[in-house]
């Protein structure tokens, strides 16, 4: 038997399950799960939804399954460049990928089936839109049972967006918190009382938070008895669902760095000299894979992604990711993925013996890492040493693009206004020396009317 190896969030469901062999990305279909995968495929909802790309491709493989004594099927789907999750999105990524999930439960219960799970785990952003990734997530529906995925989808997706909206944005980071999604009995609490006199709110998170509270105790049956529910009102259901999530709305201003580029001291020359070289350093290396860790709204992101690198635009501010989000649906770009993060404080393996969702460096690493305009904020916001820096970034890719801002740049002189001034070997000459440990420092250029300095540095 061929060795492979089960992927850490592939383990819940009895359907099937994901495993890597010789580096290949292979789905393991179980028997259990046959007569569902065969009416997904003979309805023609695979077909249309992956047309529609609202869901992951795959090939049918004649390869071995890695546990034989349950298979019936392996399948082989597309890959998607780089794995993101929920707590990692922006507000309109969270939107999208719930109006995508609803969109995906409509067109199959045209055909007869429907989704038994709505985990927003099973979303991921493949050329720029939200697709489902799970393609064992379908099952038969049978008229009168309810939709077995309204409470997760509740959690996943409906309360996480209603935190966002009506109290704060940041409050998306409590699905980083809760993996199974966000309770709706906390939602229900931490929503403003003028939340109850939103319909849709009112019936999904308040409601339906009393609901679970009083059927807590009662057998399954007990509960499926008193829920039964026509198709109709099922469609009823997620039609209501889909405008609770339209109304949902929220503007990004007000947090730190959105107006970054409209503040920063850079002249007209100084950043289109920044430009320039960062275009010609990245020309020359042709990376594939680029990671901008404080792209801000993704100006140098989009510089990389334009000569085909697929393109991850990092940034700790959710208003300035929002920003870089609606301009990638905008020009409808496909190799540019926005994340909100914090480099202080980067994802973690989380879930089941932490491997569920794994951590940052785990799902990939980078051809070129650009830090423009990054490592002051580190350094002295967040008294990170230049050497820590040095070997943190050196973990993340080959080449790095970086920018030294010296104490003299109004933007420095701004961190060091509410913090005493400890950061004595904060200077050009000591962040070369710690940065040479790691790195052989191919090129460095002052930009143009500026006091600061662009490196290109390539790992040791």
């Amino acid at each position: 038997m061929k060795s492979s190896s089960h992927l850490g969030a592939s383990f819940r469901d009895p359907s099937g399950f994901l495993f890597i062999r010789d580096g290949i990305l292979y789905r393991q279909v179980n028997r259990v799960y046959a007569e569902n995968y065969a009416r997904l495929i003979d309805s023609g909802l695979y077909e249309k939804l992956v047309k529609a790309r609202l869901l992951i491709p795959h090939i049918e493989a004649e390869e071995e399954p890695a546990d034989p004594s349950q298979a019936f099927q392996i399948l082989m789907p597309e890959r998607v460049p780089f794995i993101s999750y929920p707590y990692e999105w922006s507000f309109g990524q969270l939107k999208d990928a719930a109006l995508a999930t609803l969109s995906i439960q409509k067109r199959a219960l045209k055909v007869g089936l429907s989704l038994k799970d709505s985990s927003a785990y099973n979303i991921q952003f493949w050329h720029g839109k939200p697709v489902l990734i799970d393609t064992l997530s379908f099952e038969i529906y049978r008229e009168g049972e309810p939709w077995v995925a309204y409470r997760q989808f509740c959690q996943h997706f409906l309360a996480p967006l209603a935190l966002m909206t009506f109290c704060d944005v940041r409050l998306g980071q409590l699905l980083r918190v809760h993996i199974d999604g966000i309770p709706l009995d906390l939602a229900s609490k931490l929503l403003p009382g003028r939340t109850r006199w939103n319909l849709g709110l009112a019936s999904h998170i308040h409601l339906h938070a009393r609901a679970q509270a009083r059927y807590a105790e009662a057998a399954v049956s007990e509960v499926r008895r008193g829920r039964a529910m026509s198709k109709q009102s099922l469609l009823g259901l997620i039609e209501n669902l889909e405008a609770t999530v339209r109304g949902l709305t929220w503007k990004p201003t007000g947090t730190e760095w959105a107006e970054y580029y409209n503040n920063t001291n850079y002249s007209e020359a100084a950043f289109a000299h920044k430009e320039e070289l960062v275009a010609e350093w990245l020309a020359e290396l042709q990376p594939k894979v680029v990671w901008d860790l404080g792209a801000n709204t993704g100006i140098f992101s989009r510089q990389a992604a334009s000569l085909g690198a697929y393109t991850l635009a990092f940034d700790i501010d959710p208003a300035a990711v929002e920003r870089n989000y609606q301009q990638v649906r905008k020009d409808k770009q496909q190799n540019l993925l926005p994340l909100v993060l914090d480099l202080t404080n980067p994802s973690p393996g989380i879930g089941w013996a932490n491997r569920e969702r794994d951590l940052l460096t785990e799902r990939g690493l980078a051809d070129v890492v650009l830090a423009l305009a990054l490592i002051h904020h580190l350094a002295i916001a967040n008294n990170v040493p230049f050497d820590h820096l040095a070997d943190y970034l050196s973990g993340l890719g080959k080449w790095l693009i970086v920018e030294f801002v010296p104490k003299s740049d109004s933007q420095v002189k701004r961190l060091l206004k509410s913090r005493a001034d400890i950061f004595t070997e904060y200077d050009r000459a000591t962040f070369e020396q710690a940065f040479s440990k790691r790195y052989i420092i191919q090129k460095s250029s002052q930009a143009r009317t500026s006091e600061r300095w662009l490196y290109l540095m390539e790992k040791r």
